[in-house]
């Protein structure tokens, strides 16, 4: 019982103040990614377009898959996958916003799920990947406390 408490605390002192809300770049049926794969952008290294017949809820959206082996991967380690910043584009999170992403300039930095808006803005982010990418995770829990739901 003891060791179930002492989990339990540091299970709360460990989630985000922001954990209750959530801020997704989904559409209005709470669709990601505008129906891509997640999955692909790793494995294929690509936007590939998801089916509906192969689905997953995840923080609130809701994502395709290209197959039943990408929405199986997906199932067993969705945080691996799911997009950073709620699929918005990690420069404009850097700066403080939310903007909408160019699917086709996406990225992957450190294992992480990166969308930019276009192709311009990845440029800008690249110039200090890490840099920026440190700033757009400090800048996400303001900006999930602020417009999340």
């Amino acid at each position: 019982m003891r060791k179930l408490a002492l989990l339990l605390i540091f299970a709360m002192a460990t989630v985000p103040a922001f954990a209750g809300k959530l801020l997704q770049n989904t559409d209005d049926n709470g669709l990601a990614l505008q129906g891509y794969d997640p999955v692909a952008f790793f494995t294929d290294g690509k936007p590939v377009h998801g089916a509906p017949q192969f689905t997953s809820i995840f923080h609130g959206a809701r994502y395709q898959f290209a197959s039943a082996e990408h929405k199986n991967m997906f199932d067993a380690d969705p945080a691996k996958y799911e997009p950073q910043f709620g699929g918005y584009c990690a420069w404009g999170v850097k700066k403080g916003g939310l903007y909408p992403v160019k699917i086709e300039a996406f990225q992957i930095v450190n294992g992480r799920l990166l969308m930019q808006y276009d192709f311009g803005a990845r440029e800008q982010f690249n110039k200090d990947t890490l840099g920026n990418l440190k700033r757009a995770d400090e800048n996400w829990p303001g900006l999930v406390e602020k417009n999340g739901k």
